[in-house]
């Protein structure tokens, strides 16, 4: 087995016949998984990646330890608008290489044109799953916004499920998009004429599938979820028919196989097993899996393999640098702390690229949100293929002068954003040239002080901050102007500059050009409180 971590096997026919907690059980049925005579018996090894994220490191690493009978993917497997198209035509590298024979799409997917997306679908050996969403016909469209916005047949490239054989077995996928898809885009104009079910709706949708796959004697049944892990617990436990459900788009870590947590019960009382790799990349699964007869899980074991601990393959190193180039040598990282774990946490790594984009731009401010920041910077030689993963997406560095009172409003909107939300999203934004508090207890943003280029502090009054009073503020496109999780800033037609280049560029330059170890410890820039 490859897999480096190795979790001990779950036996659910021991779990069942003790009959613990289970709300769903039906009891007035014998107990199907106290029987499961050997020669009965099917045994499934399933590899899973979710949330990727278009991270052309890891998923190098991943090819040189991710395998199982079948190779499956929650979604965001790939990450960027159509700047992006070296990161697209890798991410389907990376799906093909994997043998990976099916996926969720994720909101991810959809950061870019209709056509765009359906020419990197057209790549994959994968399909493409998803049951509930839903498209307007293109022939009842207006032909030049067709044309404008990049639009396709999208539902040409998409399956709302499919069976493959596995040793003999019939395995019937079925995929989810997340219900917030289109309040999560790029660019949201793209695909006004697309929706996603509602929740309710969905969960239908998924048990009709469910069922059409049992009329064609599918037992065994697998959901691709891009639906978060809180919906996937309440699809595993208002339908039947699901014995796996995949999941991703919440980034959660789920190791082993707990009662409760990811191991839970079906209207009917079968169990149904949940999976989630964390993001970016850092984890991928593999779940070995017993069936009965009857098509019920019988045994499970869930194991994490975690990526760092895996080299590249040189094979797959030299295809992937064929997509993108090969990298470039760029200095040395003396010392690098543990990124953060939390969105909420102050993150050194992103600091220093603010630090990097306000030296270089001779900017007042420097901002960058911290849910772009996708890797960390790594102590000893770095190369511009590590940089780039820090930051894959490709938004163009820009300056603009920003009132005091927008500065303000986007730093309340974002902090109350964040802390109203279980999974802490958009997250707090990275700074150089400021200081800020934030109270954790009610999501407040309570003082901010700018601090200047020879170390002056200037108070900023949060409650009545200045409107005539600008700063020259440097960050990407994404936080200045196109952000769906943020105030705008300023809009393209004021900008003072905008660069040809993304942050990663910028900071390559910076550290070859100061031709001396780096050393990341920029901390301090956020406080908290959590006075009532």
């Amino acid at each position: 087995m490859k897999i480096s971590k190795i979790g001990g096997m779950y036996n659910l026919k021991t779990f069942r016949s003790n009959d613990t907690n289970n709300p769903n059980q039906n009891k007035g049925k014998e107990n199907s998984l106290v029987k499961s005579p050997l020669k009965d018996s099917f045994e499934l090894s399933i590899g899973y990646v979710n949330d990727t994220h278009g991270q052309t490191n890891n998923m190098m690493r991943i090819l040189s330890g991710i395998d199982g009978d079948i190779v499956l993917s929650a979604g965001d497997n790939d990450i960027g608008d159509e700047k992006n198209k070296g990161i697209h035509r890798a991410t389907a590298k990376f799906l093909n290489i994997a043998n990976v024979v099916a996926t969720a799409v994720g909101n991810h997917e959809m950061d870019t044109t209709q056509e765009d997306l359906m020419d990197s679908f057209n790549t994959y050996k994968a399909d493409a799953l998803v049951v509930n969403m839903k498209k307007d016909d293109i022939d009842e469209q207006d032909e030049e916004n067709v044309k404008k916005l990049g639009r396709a047949r999208l539902e040409e490239s998409l399956k709302p499920s499919k069976i493959v054989e596995v040793k003999g077995e019939k395995i019937g996928l079925i995929g989810a998009s997340p219900i917030d898809m289109f309040d999560r885009l790029t660019h949201p104009n793209y695909h006004t004429d697309c929706h996603v079910n509602p929740l309710d709706e969905t969960i239908e949708d998924i048990q009709d599938e469910v069922d059409n796959l049992k009329e064609q004697g599918v037992n065994k049944i697998v959901l691709l979820s891009h639906l978060g892990n809180k919906k996937d617990k309440q699809v595993a436990q208002t339908t039947d028919g699901i014995d796996i459900i995949i999941g991703g788009h919440t980034h959660e870590l789920i190791e082993g196989i707990k009662d409760g947590e990811n191991l839970l019960f079906s209207k009917s009382g079968e169990p149904v097993i949940l999976t989630e790799a964390g993001r970016d990349g850092n984890f991928f699964g593999k779940l070995n899996l017993t069936f009965d007869k009857d098509g019920i899980i019988t045994k499970a074991q869930n194991n994490l393999g975690e990526t760092g601990l895996f080299h590249k393959n040189l094979v797959n190193q030299y295809i992937f640098e064929n997509v993108l180039g090969a990298p470039e040598k760029v200095g040395y990282i003396q010392f690098a702390p543990p990124p953060p774990k939390s969105l909420t946490e102050e993150n050194p790594h992103a600091n220093f690229v603010c630090d990097v984009m306000r030296a270089e731009t001779n900017s007042d401010i420097a901002l960058w949100h911290n849910c772009g920041v996708r890797n960390f910077f790594h102590e000893g030689e770095i190369n511009s293929s590590d940089i780039k993963d820090i930051s894959p997406f490709l938004d163009f560095v820009v300056v603009a002068e920003v009132p005091e009172k927008t500065l303000v409003d986007l730093f309340k909107k974002a902090i109350k954003d964040t802390y109203s939300t279980s999974s802490r999203k958009p997250g707090l934004i990275a700074v150089s040239g400021l200081e800020y508090t934030v109270n954790e207890n009610n999501g407040t943003l309570v003082d901010m002080k700018y601090i200047d280029k020879q170390g002056n502090i200037q108070n900023i009054d949060v409650e009545n901050p200045s409107e005539t009073k600008k700063y020259k503020v440097v960050t990407d496109e994404f936080l200045m102007s196109a952000g769906a999780d943020y105030s705008i800033l300023a809009k393209e037609e004021d900008y003072l500059k905008k660069y040809s280049y993304d942050k990663d560029i910028m900071v390559c330059n910076y550290i070859k050009r100061n031709n001396k170890p780096i050393i990341i410890n920029q901390v301090g820039r956020i406080k908290y409180t959590d006075e009532k």
